[in-house]
Parts: C-alpha cells; structure tokens; sequence
C-alpha cells in the first residue's frame, strides 16, 4: 500500500530557467511525510512537545526529469524499509510525462530522555507495516 499526496510546482519552488531547485524537492517530500503521518492519526507537534522524535539521519534524491513551474505533481510515498530503530520512506514524484524524481529518507526513533537510537514504539511500527515494501 501508499499513500498519494499532490501539489502544483509553484514560482517560489523553481529557479530562473522554471525548473525546480535541487533543494526544494526535499521539502516537498517533507511535506508529503507530514501529510502521511497526519493521515495515519499522528500528531507530529504533540510528539514533538511529548520528547518524541523522528528526526531525518540520512536523505538522498534521485532526479530524472526536470520538474517544472505549474506542473502537476503527485507524491507515491511508501515505506521502503522498517528496521528495528529506524525506517526509510520513499518518495516518488510523477507527473503526466511518468517519475520525474524519487527522495528517500531515514528517520530513527530517539528515546527522549538519552538522547540516542530506540526501538520503534509498537504501535507506530503497526502503523508504518501496512506502506511497508519490506518487512
């Protein structure tokens, strides 16, 4: 399974050729992560007043095709790997001329008192496996 989020490329994400910037590829995908986790029922700012925290240890991106001023994006986020403290998301950008870019992140879950790696909470876990490619 995954999740769909969609927007249009707009005049503040692109530089002066009208092709997106390199960087704004990552927010967007930052976004689409929000929109998930927001959709799954996951309060991200209660987690973030509570301690807890997913915070990104390692993103990468891959563009295959410019993406362009007033194109139609949609984002296909799923989780590509769910490891013991951690898990990776992926997203790929489509337009009508097929992948355009694809951004994968690594999150880890830090315990909030030490400050360092913990075990994913179980129900987070239950919640990520259904988006899982791999288990």
């Amino acid at each position: 399974m995954n999740h769909s989020y969609a927007f249009e490329v707009r005049l503040h994400d692109v530089d002066h050729a009208g092709v997106m910037f390199f960087a704004r590829l990552f927010v967007h995908a930052h976004d689409a992560y929000e929109d998930f986790m927001a959709h799954l029922g996951l309060d991200l700012c209660a987690m973030i007043t509570t301690g807890e925290r997913l915070p990104v240890v390692h993103a990468d991106a891959d563009y295959f095709q410019p993406l362009r001023h007033g194109e139609k994006i949609t984002v296909t986020l799923e989780i590509e790997a769910l490891g013991k403290t951690s898990f990776t998301v992926s997203c790929s950008f489509y337009s009508v001329s097929g992948l355009l870019a694809k951004v994968r992140t690594v999150h880890v879950h830090l315990d909030p008192h030490a400050n360092t790696a913990a075990d994913l909470p179980q129900m987070l876990r239950e919640m990520l496996q259904p988006y899982c490619k791999t288990i």
